[in-house]
């Protein structure tokens, strides 16, 4: 039980020190957010890239400094557990009428557990549940933006509506043609609306702060009619002439869900009331977890805490037990999953079969580049975790063996002293969305009859047009993630993913590397017919070095797949490819990977 008394000076010192931190905190990742209005307008594309990675680092840089201030100015390590109680208790009060309870409770958490032993992870001296509602948070008067504007239009006043809209968010470039651009977006609305009678409450919500993410700028909002809301967004871009442009109308919920992707990098975008953005999202993607959408705001420690509240009350309320992931294991990290929850947990092995040649450390690098690169829509965003507790009854045998056996440092089963149940600790996990590992769906199409040269029943055409669909994605996602200057090093089909959009997403990161780290080489002509006859390389390989056309023998070895990769994607296996991206990439040019259909855009004037 928490003490009666709460008037311990030192106790209010170190709650208020640690509600400074957090105030300092969001201070810098607000002001980090808001330029990105004017790294937008001055197309400064490398600039913007380079304050996203930076944000990432914010959080962990203030818990430090917090900590440290704990540490040196009041021995916060060192003090009795009813002094932490209290400080929890006065900590809540600093947060009644402040704009981000929730991420303050967060910093708390984070702070409390580096001062703390892990003994404590789950007793009163944490949030283990909020405890200050982020229900109908208003912003400050100071700030001068509610979190949303409403407008009423009719379908006469729909075009002006959409202008005054665009410009009430004060862009500091001319637009090519905002009266053109008006008229379509206006368009495309009343397309939605033709079927249905305008009520008298029609209107359109907009939020009052703009979402940027590489080249691209975000008005979001939706439509309200009668008892229907649709999301929409309109992606600003810069035309080719420094003006800007209204690039196309995005409706619904596939839509939006494929803008706010988990696996493109995190918006910037200035709330004073980030629970409150939460909320409005929500209602436009009701199937998306409020973690993604925090992690999505760029909010990803906050995305991590609402994770594992979910995960805890998953556990709670099902039976089913962990397990070895079905597919193809890995030579770098074992991989298990819950087949009630749509997530895998990876944890890196402790040694690597030949040829692999890396460590712990390099694996853990290059999900640190994924984190703070631009996903462009084809990685996987992960959590990270530390010592992480899960029940011993819930685990298959099979599992703990596999954990054993492969990564026995990574692995720690305790008592719980509260009730002695056996608890399974896991030093180090990611944790992803679980997709269709891309071989397998292959595969699931080849046994339908997709692999079929004739085709001739309807069941083996349209299991060759999953093939088809998978094939085609699969470059595409491998030209996006080149256009962002990634090389994914291993490109077989299992490092490849399928979501439930269709969309292909790439999941290995042990061998990525940038584009313009690589030496995109041809296969030197055999000096005579014994080297031609060899099965061993006859000539020099470095560590960088990649030979496109190799990849064929190891991708293409079904002809139902090479016959759609050739059509599609040969240039894939064409080095000129790989080293004309590379040229331009090291020239400063950043390419335009969209988030949706090039169909979905407007026709150009």
């Amino acid at each position: 039980m928490f003490p009666a008394r709460l008037d311990s000076p030192l106790a209010y010192d170190i709650a208020k020190a640690m509600m400074d931190g957090f105030n300092r905190h969001y201070r810098l990742f607000r002001t980090e957010s808001a330029r990105a209005k004017h790294r937008f307008e001055t197309a400064d594309w490398h600039g913007q890239q380079r304050a996203q990675r930076e944000r990432i680092e914010f959080y962990d840089l203030r818990v430090l400094e917090c900590s440290n201030r704990l540490e040196r100015e009041f021995k916060a390590g060192e003090q009795a557990m009813d002094v932490w109680q209290q400080v929890k208790l006065l900590y809540i009060g600093l947060l009644v009428d402040h704009h981000q309870p929730e991420l303050a409770e967060t910093f708390f958490n984070s702070v409390t557990t580096k001062i703390l032993h892990r003994s404590y992870f789950q007793n009163d001296f944490i949030f283990v549940r909020p405890a200050v509602s982020t229900e109908y948070i208003e912003s400050a008067e100071s700030d001068k933006r509610p979190t949303y504007r409403a407008y009423y239009p009719s379908l006469q006043s729909m075009q002006a509506t959409v202008l005054q809209m665009v410009q009430d968010f004060d862009f500091q470039v001319p637009f090519g043609d905002l009266q053109r651009d008006a008229q379509r977006v206006a368009s495309a609305i009343t397309q939605r609306l033709q079927h249905n009678k305008l009520r008298a409450n029609f209107q359109l919500q907009v939020l009052s702060g703009l979402f940027f993410r590489n080249k691209g700028c975000y008005i979001v909002g939706k439509l309200i009619n009668g008892f229907e809301e649709l999301g929409f967004a309109l992606p600003v871009l810069h035309h080719s002439d420094g003006r800007l442009v209204i690039d196309a109308a995005l409706f619904g919920e596939d839509d939006m869900l494929l803008l706010f992707s988990f696996a493109r990098a995190y918006f910037m975008v200035d709330m004073e009331v980030p629970s409150a953005y939460v909320q409005f999202l929500r209602s436009l993607m009701p199937r998306k977890p409020r973690n993604e959408i925090y992690n999505a705001l760029g909010l990803a420690k906050q995305g991590k805490t609402l994770f594992y509240r979910d995960f805890l009350h998953h556990l709670r309320h099902s039976t089913d037990k962990f397990r070895i992931a079905p597919g193809i294991k890995g030579m770098v990290m074992l991989v298990f999953d819950l087949p009630s929850f749509p997530y895998v947990f990876k944890v890196i092995k402790d040694f690597y079969p030949a040829p692999k040649d890396t460590s712990r450390e390099q694996i853990k690098g290059k999900y640190l580049l994924v984190k703070q690169h631009d996903r462009v829509g084809r990685m996987a965003d992960t959590l990270e975790y530390s010592n992480v507790g899960f029940p011993r009854d819930r685990f298959e045998p099979e599992l703990l063996a596999e954990i054993e056996k492969f990564a026995p440092s990574q692995l720690q089963i305790t008592t719980r002293a509260s009730d002695g149940a056996q608890e399974v600790i896991i030093q180090h996990v990611y944790i992803e969305r679980r997709m269709i590992p891309l071989n397998i769906y292959l595969q699931e199409a080849f046994d339908a009859g997709g692999a079929d040269t004739h085709r001739a029943t309807p069941g083996a055409h349209a299991a060759f047009q999953q093939i088809e669909r998978g094939v085609v994605e699969y470059g595409n996602a491998i030209k996006d993630l080149v256009a962002a200057n990634i090389f994914p090093g291993d490109m077989l089909w299992k490092n490849f993913g399928v979501t439930r959009h269709g969309k292909v997403v790439f999941y290995d990161y042990d061998e990525i590397e940038y584009i313009t780290d690589c030496n995109f080489r041809r296969v030197p002509a055999a000096r005579n017919e014994e080297d031609e006859m060899s099965g061993e390389i006859w000539y020099s390989v470095g560590p960088k070095d990649v030979f496109p056309e190799t990849f064929a023998p190891f991708l293409l070895g079904n002809p139902a797949v090479r016959e759609v990769f050739m059509k599609h994607h040969a240039d894939l296996l064409d080095v000129d490819f790989w080293q004309s991206h590379k040229e331009r990439i090291a020239k400063g040019y950043v390419h335009d990977v969209f988030p949706y259909d090039r169909e979905k855009r407007f026709e150009p004037a």
